[in-house]
C-alpha cells in the first residue's frame, strides 16, 4: 500500500479496512524476503567468502554453543537430510565444521568456523539492522517475531 504521495506507508500506518488477498500477502512476503536476503548476503557473506548456506549454518551452530545434532540443525533450518548433508560435506572440506558419528551425527564448529562467524557477525548484525529492523517500529518487530514463531 502507498501513501497519497505515492510513497510507502509509514511504520504502523493502518492499511485500511480491506485485508490483502492471501496470494497478494504471500507475494509481498516473498518479495520482501528476497530483497532483504539478497542485500544482507551481499553485505556480509559474499564479502567474507561464505555462501548463504554457509552463513546460515555457522550462525545456527554458533547460537547453539558450537555444536548440534545434524537432525536438529536440519530441522531448525527447515532443510531436508540430503541438502544439509551435501552442504556440511562442502563446509567440512573447507574446514568450517566437523561431523562425528556417535548415536547420531553431531556437527561442530571448528576453530576456522568459529573465526569465520566471529569475523562476519558485526557486519551481519549491521546489515540486518540496515536492511530490515531499522525499517520497522518496535511494535512491528514484536508482531513479526510472534508471527514467525507461530509459523
Amino acid at each position: 500500500m502507498s501513501t497519497p504521495d505515492g510513497g510507502a506507508p509509514e511504520p504502523d500506518e493502518p492499511m485500511g479496512d480491506a485485508a490483502p488477498e492471501p496470494v497478494d500477502l504471500w507475494s509481498a512476503f516473498k518479495r520482501a524476503h528476497e530483497i532483504v536476503r539478497a542485500r544482507v548476503i551481499a553485505d556480509t557473506a559474499e564479502a567474507a567468502g561464505l555462501s548463504e548456506p554457509d552463513l546460515t549454518i555457522l550462525v545456527n551452530l554458533d547460537k547453539a554453543g558450537g555444536a548440534l545434532r545434524q537432525s536438529e540443525l536440519a530441522a531448525s533450518l527447515g532443510w531436508d537430510r540430503t541438502r544439509i548433508s551435501h552442504q556440511l560435506t562442502r563446509m567440512g572440506k573447507r574446514g568450517l565444521v566437523t561431523r562425528e558419528r556417535a548415536g547420531g551425527v553431531t556437527v561442530t564448529l571448528t576453530d576456522t568456523g568459529r573465526q569465520a562467524i566471529t569475523t562476519v557477525h558485526p557486519g551481519l548484525d549491521a546489515a540486518v539492522r540496515r536492511h530490515f529492523t531499522d525499517k520497522l517500529s518496535a511494535r512491528e518487530i514484536e508482531t513479526l517475531s510472534a508471527v514467525f514463531r507461530r509459523l
